[in-house]
C-alpha cells in the first residue's frame, strides 16, 4: 500500500467530520473493538487527553512543544489538519512521513477487516496514532479530543492529565440547559484520582467536573492564569502563574488574549503531568518557536493576509477582540467560508464588528458547506457589503487584487478553507512581479 491506497482507502468510510459530526451511536464499542485486535496500544501511553469548545487544538500544540522542549519525545494526534492529513500524527513536532503513514494503514486495514462492527474515519484515525505512538515508545501522546469528549474515539485512552479549555456554543441546538449538558459530555475524559487542568471558569459548571473526582483539580482563575498579557512584535509578551510555579516575561508568536490563557492552560498540563515545574528556558524556548496553523496565521505582509479558522461564536469573538488590536488596517477585506449545519447569523452578527469594508463569500469545500446564496444574504442581513465567488480560490485572489498595501485580507470561518486560501495565495505570489511578499 502507497500513500495514495492509504488515503483512498480511509476515504472508504463514514467521515463524521465532513457530514453532519454528529457521535457516533454514543458508544465507544467500534473504537474498542478496534483497538482490542491491536491489542491495546493505548494502554502503554502516558497521554495528556485536551478538550474544549475552543483552545483544544492551540493548547495541544503548546503542551507538546513544552514538553518537547523538556527532552521528551512526544506524539501529538490532532484534528483537523489543514493542508495534510499527516499534519494530524506527529512525534516531537515532525510529521508522520508518506512511506510511513501508508504502512500504518496497511496494518489497520488488516485489523479492520477482523471487526463485526465498522469503524468510522475518525476512529480508524485515532486507532492508527495510538498504534504509531506505542510502536514508536513516545514519552508522552498529546490526544486532543475530536468531539465533546465522554463518547468520542480518543477516550480509550486512560489519560495521565486531563485538560479541559472551556464551554462554549458549539455542538449543540442550544434547547435546554445546553452549557451544563456539554460540559457534562467533555467531563467525562476526566480520570478520577488524577489531575485536571480546568480552563472554563463558571462557577456553576464546577460541580460536574468535581463529581468526576479528579485530583488534584486547577482551576483557571484561582489555581493557575495569567497575570499579563501585553502585545509585542509578532505576538505577546506574557505573565503565567500556576500550582508549581510562575514564569514571567515569556514571549509567545501568537496573537491574542486567549491565546494567553491557552498557554496558561498547557504549562499547568505539562507540569502537573510532570509533577514539577517546568524551567523558564523550557518554556521560553517551546513558546517562541511554535506556529499553528490558521491561528491568526500571517501568510503575506503586502498585503497582510491572515487565516484564521474562527468556526463558532466564540472564536469569532476572539478573532474581533484581537484583530483591531494586532492588525490595524486601513480597510478589512473578509473572505468567508463556513460549515452548517447552524445558520451564519450569530458568527456574522459578531464579524460584523469588524466593520470589513467589503466580505467576499463562497461554499467551502465540505459537504456540510452553507451555500453561498445563504452566506450572502445574511451578510446583506448584517448591512455588510458583499460579493459572491465561485470557490476560495477566486475569493481570495480577488480580495488580493483589491487590497493596498495597507489593507488586511482575513480569510475565516472553517478550517476547510484554509488550505485552498494557502494555496491561493502562493499562486499569486508566484504570478506576481514582485509586488507581493508572501
Amino acid at each position: 500500500m502507497d500513500y495514495r491506497d492509504a488515503l483512498d482507502f480511509l476515504d472508504g468510510y463514514v467521515n463524521l467530520e465532513a457530514t453532519a459530526g454528529r457521535i457516533h451511536g454514543l458508544s465507544l464499542d467500534a473504537i474498542r473493538g478496534l483497538v482490542g485486535s491491536m491489542g491495546d496500544p493505548q494502554a502503554d501511553l502516558a497521554a495528556i487527553h485536551v478538550t474544549g469548545t475552543n483552545g483544544k487544538g492551540s493548547v495541544a500544540a503548546m503542551t507538546s512543544s513544552l514538553l518537547s522542549a523538556a527532552g521528551l519525545r512526544v506524539g501529538s494526534y490532532t484534528s483537523p489538519h489543514v493542508d495534510t492529513i499527516r499534519e494530524r500524527l506527529k512525534i516531537s513536532g515532525d510529521l508522520i512521513s508518506e512511506e510511513d503513514f501508508a504502512d500504518l494503514v496497511a496494518d489497520l486495514a488488516r485489523y479492520a477487516g477482523t471487526l463485526s462492527e465498522r469503524p468510522s474515519y475518525f476512529e480508524l484515525l485515532t486507532s492508527a496514532a495510538f498504534l504509531w505512538f506505542s510502536n514508536e515508545a513516545v514519552d508522552v501522546a498529546v490526544v486532543e479530543v475530536g468531539l465533546l469528549g465522554r463518547f468520542d474515539a480518543t477516550n480509550v485512552i486512560e489519560s495521565s492529565v486531563s485538560a479541559i479549555t472551556n464551554i462554549g456554543f458549539d455542538h449543540t441546538d442550544g434547547v435546554g440547559d445546553w452549557r451544563r449538558d456539554i460540559a457534562m459530555e467533555k467531563a467525562g475524559i476526566i480520570e478520577r484520582g488524577r489531575p485536571l487542568v480546568l480552563g472554563e471558569t463558571f462557577v456553576d459548571l464546577l460541580d460536574l467536573f468535581v463529581a468526576e473526582g479528579p485530583d488534584p483539580l486547577f482551576v483557571r482563575g484561582t489555581d493557575f492564569g495569567v497575570v499579563a498579557s501585553n502585545p509585542a512584535v509578532g505576538g505577546q509578551v506574557v505573565d503565567l502563574f500556576g500550582p508549581y510555579a510562575c514564569h514571567d516575561e515569556v514571549y509567545m508568536c501568537l496573537h491574542g488574549t486567549h491565546q494567553a490563557d491557552n498557554a496558561a492552560v498547557a504549562v499547568t498540563a505539562a507540569e502537573a503531568l510532570l509533577d514539577t515545574s517546568l524551567g523558564d528556558d523550557v518554556v521560553s524556548e517551546a513558546f517562541a518557536g511554535l506556529s499553528i496553523p490558521g491561528r491568526l496565521e500571517v501568510v503575506s505582509n503586502r498585503p497582510l493576509v491572515v487565516l484564521d479558522a474562527a468556526h463558532n461564536l466564540e472564536a469569532a469573538r476572539s478573532l474581533v477582540d484581537t484583530v483591531p488590536e494586532v492588525f490595524p488596517a486601513a480597510r478589512r477585506i473578509l473572505v468567508l467560508g463556513m460549515l452548517g449545519p447552524r445558520g451564519p447569523g450569530p458568527v456574522l452578527a459578531e464579524l460584523a464588528h469588524l466593520a470589513p469594508d467589503l466580505v467576499i463569500v463562497f461554499t467551502a469545500p465540505s459537504p456540510r458547506a452553507i451555500p453561498v446564496e445563504v452566506l450572502e444574504s445574511a451578510c446583506r442581513d448584517q448591512g455588510l457589503d458583499v460579493e459572491s465567488a465561485p470557490d476560495v480560490t477566486e475569493a481570495v485572489r480577488r480580495a488580493v487584487a483589491l487590497a493596498d498595501e495597507d489593507d488586511i485580507v482575513l480569510v475565516t470561518g472553517s478550517f476547510y478553507v484554509l488550505s485552498g486560501a494557502r494555496s491561493a495565495v502562493e499562486a499569486f505570489a508566484g504570478s506576481s512581479d514582485g509586488e507581493f511578499e508572501g
